[in-house]
């Protein structure tokens, strides 16, 4: 190691660093709290922007007034307060980050620093991007594919502009039956809601596996051929988390599979590249030797 790789100076005993620990977390919790007030008093309007998906589905289905109900008292405030509590999470999370990273930071060489740094941004960022897009893209197609099922006039409608206007299409429209029972969709806030917020966390999560993969690259715990030869395994893998995480619709589990196996092939493409850096840097130290196979490998 170099005089510039040196573990920073620390020689704190264990109390000093339980302190530290302490001090971290209080700062924390304060930075969510805040945060959470924060998004409370604004969660009103959030709530209306996370149920535009739904709305938007619901008018292009053919209903001109979308209205949501809860069926308990206290269920609205709830929801509220939910919606608190992950916007709070959200938004003190750049503070709980600096927070973690000033903690840990000191046991780190200069050069780990440099190397996690950059993680540390893109993890946010990349779960920003995957909640933005199920946001935006993926709950509003879901949303459209599960009311479709309660009226299929509504389903050719939305599909097919005019149909039911021509002497054909009379016998497909017909009035409600004065027998049986109507079925209507009465939709739940905190349910609809639950949805959203399971698809934003399910696709930002996602987001994050070049993340994950790289800096399993960089400790060494994971190689691009190794990643290269298990995409078979790796494309069952994928389905598999896509089924579990998402609505039970093969639309969004296929929109999380395309989105995610490309982040698989991106991450293969970053340790790659890590790996020729680190194999440069060891050549030019005269470290890096052949094996016997033709295969390069690290001398020991």
């Amino acid at each position: 190691m170099t005089a510039k790789d040196d573990i920073d100076d620390s020689s704190a005993p264990l109390v000093e660093h339980l302190a530290e620990l302490r001090n971290r977390l209080i700062w924390s919790v304060c930075a969510f709290m805040v945060g959470m007030i924060v998004c409370f008093i604004v969660a009103d309007p959030i709530l209306h922007f996370m149920l535009q998906p739904i709305e938007k589905a619901m008018r292009a289905l053919g209903n001109p007034n979308p209205v949501m109900q809860y069926t308990a008292p206290q269920e609205y405030f709830f929801t509220l307060m939910h919606i608190a509590m992950v916007g709070g999470l959200m938004v003190s999370f750049p503070v709980i980050a600096y927070q973690l990273w000033r903690f840990v930071a000191p046991g780190l060489y200069r050069s780990e620093k440099q190397a996690f740094l950059p993680f540390l941004i893109a993890s946010p960022v990349l779960f920003l991007v995957g909640g933005a897009f199920a946001h935006f893209v993926v709950t509003p197609m879901a949303m459209k594919f599960f009311l479709g099922y309660a009226d299929s006039a509504s389903i050719l409608t939305a599909l097919v502009p005019g149909f039911g206007q021509t002497p054909g299409d009379v016998a497909v429209i017909t009035p409600p039956p004065t027998e049986g029972v109507e079925i209507v969709f009465q939709g739940k806030v905190n349910e609809t809601l639950d949805i959203s917020l399971k698809l934003i966390i399910a696709f930002g999560l996602c987001f994050q596996l070049p993340v994950l993969l790289t800096l399993m690259g960089k400790a060494g715990l994971a190689t691009s051929a190794g990643l290269a030869g298990m995409r078979r395994y790796a494309i069952v893998l994928i389905l598999f988390v896509a089924a579990l995480v998402t609505p039970p619709d093969i639309m969004s589990q296929l929109i999380l599979f395309c989105c995610v196996y490309p982040l698989y092939e991106v991450s293969i493409f970053l340790i790659r590249r890590i790996e020729k850096k680190r194999e440069a840097e060891l050549r030019a130290e005269g470290l890096w030797v052949d094996d016997i196979d033709g295969e390069e490998a690290e001398d020991k």
